[in-house]
C-alpha cells in the first residue's frame, strides 16, 4: 500500500542517543541501590516513557524513586546530548528525501518536548521538525505501548491511522505502532530481530529505510499550484 504519513521514532531512530541515555539510567539507577546494568536498561526501558521506570522499580523492590529522579536524570542526560549527541547515520538524507517529494512526516516519542528539543538542536536537527511535527507521550498522558501516542500524531497531522507508517526500533514502539493499526518499519541497529516482534518489515541501515519507502508514500499536492508542484504536510 501507499502511505500518506511516515512517522518516526526519536531516540535511537533519528538521534544516536540509546546508548547515552541508557548507560546513564543504568548507572543512576544502581547509585540509588537498584543495581541495573546497561543491557538491563536496554531490555526494560529502551523506547518507554518515564513511567515505565517509576513503575517497574517501585513494583520490583517495593520502593519509590526519589521525587526529583526526572529532573536529575534528564539534567544528566542533556549535558551528554550537549557533549556527544548525533544523528542516527544516514536519517538526514531520508528527511532531505521525504522534504524534496513533499511526503509528510512527524516525530512521536516516548521522550518529553524538552528531551525531544534538546536532543534535536544538540544533533542539527531542528530544521527539519518545525511546524508542529512533533509529538510527546506528554501529549496523551500514557506512553507506548499504548497507541495513543502514534493516534494522537496521526489525528493531529489529518491522517487515517490505516495510512501510516511508523519507523521504530523498540519493542514497545512496536507494539504500539500495531495497536494503532499502523504499519511499522522496525529498526533493528541496536535491536535484535526477534525482539520486534509485529513489525512488517525489518531494516538495518537508513539507506534500506529509503528504499522501503520510495514508491509507498503520497506525494501532497498544493491546490493552489499545478499537479507539478508538491508541498509538505506540516
Amino acid at each position: 500500500m501507499r502511505y500518506d504519513l511516515v512517522i518516526f521514532d526519536n531516540d535511537g531512530v533519528l538521534v544516536d542517543s540509546e546508548s547515552i541515555s541508557n548507560t546513564l539510567l543504568a548507572a543512576y539507577l544502581t547509585e540509588l541501590g537498584h543495581p541495573t546494568s546497561y543491557e538491563d536498561s536496554i531490555r526494560d526501558y529502551m523506547g518507554s516513557a518515564m513511567h515505565r521506570v517509576h513503575d517497574l522499580v517501585e513494583e520490583r523492590s517495593g520502593r519509590r524513586l526519589p521525587g526529583d529522579f526526572d529532573e536529575v536524570f534528564h539534567a544528566r542526560v542533556f549535558a551528554a546530548f550537549e557533549r556527544e549527541l548525533e544523528p542516527v547515520a544516514g536519517v538526514v538524507d531520508v528527511l532531505e528525501k521525504l522534504r524534496a517529494d513533499g511526503v509528510p512526516y512527524c516525530v512521536a516519542s516516548s521522550g518529553s518536548h524538552e528531551r525531544i528539543r534538546v536532543g534535536h538542536r544538540a544533533a542539527g536537527l531542528e530544521r527539519w521538525f518545525e511546524g508542529g511535527r512533533v509529538f510527546s507521550a506528554q501529549d496523551v498522558g500514557r506512553g507506548k505501548p499504548a497507541p495513543d501516542l502514534f493516534l494522537y500524531a496521526a489525528e493531529r497531522m489529518g491522517v487515517e491511522a490505516g495510512r501510516c507508517v511508523v519507523v521504530e526500533d523498540s519493542p514497545l514502539g512496536v507494539q504500539a505502532a500495531v495497536a494503532a493499526g499502523m504499519d511499522v518499519l522496525g529498526f533493528t541497529a541496536m535491536t535484535p530481530a526477534e525482539r520486534l516482534v509485529g513489525a512488517t518489515r525489518l531494516f538495518g541501515g537508513m539507506e534500506e529505510l529509503g528504499e522501503l519507502l520510495m514508491g509507498r508514500v503520497e506525494v501532497v499536492e498544493d491546490e493552489e499550484n499545478s499537479s507539478s508542484d508538491s508541498s509538505t504536510h506540516g
